[in-house]
């Protein structure tokens, strides 16, 4: 989950380079129903599709307790949807075969250049006072001597996804104002999750270096962060399509909530270690707020994000 919470960015400076292409493309069975049923529902009138990227093992678990109040306040089934990758989960959207989501930036804008009807609800932080935002986090083996990105040069490196916000493309951005081209001075490796891109990095055999989000980064020891920059806080999404009242109800319902809301709402999974470790509100984002993600899409020309 993108769940750390920072100061709001600042501007993005120009870049001058291209991005590889989205790894892979969903399969016709990965989203679950007939892309926009009657009523503009995923599946049907009774259920809300919630859509995910699997950015850790935990990644279920994570959220479970906000779909369970996404339940609640619907009186809805709410199906839990893993896609297989970044890709996956934009091709379902532009599909629509999801009715909520949790994206990322970078995912969120991909998919909507691509056709994808989706609005911004919020932006989930973990501590009282912060605003939406988290960082993207440049890591070594914590015995390593790489000590800068300049010395990513000629490395192995980790990347999470090539539709990752945190995890390529701020990265290759902040390679390239070291002097390192992420797609010829260094051997990309592709973890699919933030998570095994941490592991992978650790165990130092088939990563040297490498990028993941810091609410993975901290839960490991055997790896050093060496520079981080912010990134725009994950949305929630959900499908422009769906009927108005049930919207309003989404957006009622997860624009600003608290932990303690959740709980108050009968939700007693949401009253553990666990969930306060990744979720104690919700901040509300609107479309502009992904400008910063744009304005990199423009000058990079990146392929991801193309309609």
């Amino acid at each position: 989950m993108k769940l750390r919470a920072l100061p709001a960015l600042a501007g993005a400076a120009i870049l001058a380079f291209g991005l590889a292409a989205c790894s892979g493309s969903a399969d016709a069975t990965d989203a679950p129903g007939d892309a926009q049923s009657a009523g503009g529902f995923a599946v049907d009138e009774n259920t809300l599709v919630f859509g995910v990227v699997p950015d850790s093992v935990d990644t279920e678990t994570n959220y479970q307790p906000l779909m369970d109040y996404i339940a609640e306040v619907t009186g809805k089934s709410v199906e839990y949807h893993e896609s297989t990758d970044y890709a996956a989960l934009i091709e379902a959207a532009v599909a629509g075969k999801v009715d909520v989501a949790s994206f990322s930036g970078f995912t969120y804008v991909t998919a909507t250049n691509n056709g994808a009807k989706l609005t911004p609800i919020s932006s989930i932080v973990t501590e009282e006072g912060q605003e939406p935002g988290y960082y993207s986090q440049a890591i070594v083996p914590a015995d390593s001597d790489i000590s800068s990105l300049e010395d990513f040069a000629g490395k192995k490196v980790c990347f999470v996804d090539p539709s990752s916000t945190s995890g390529y493309l701020f990265p290759s951005y902040n390679l390239l104002e070291a002097g390192v081209d992420p797609k010829t001075d260094i051997t990309p490796v592709f973890a699919g999750k933030h998570d095994v891109s941490v592991q992978k990095v650790g165990e130092g055999v088939e990563c040297e270096a490498g990028f993941a989000e810091d609410s993975e980064v901290e839960k490991s020891d055997k790896v050093k962060v060496i520079a981080e920059t912010m990134v725009p806080g994950a949305p929630l999404v959900y499908s422009s399509s769906l009927p108005d009242d049930v919207a309003k109800q989404l957006v009622d319902a997860l624009g600003e909530v608290t932990i303690d809301d959740i709980i108050a709402a009968g939700i007693d999974s949401a009253d553990s270690d666990a969930f306060r470790s990744v979720f104690f509100a919700t901040k509300p984002v609107d479309d502009a707020y992904y400008d910063l993600i744009r304005d990199i899409c423009a000058e990079t020309d990146a392929e991801q994000c193309q309609g």
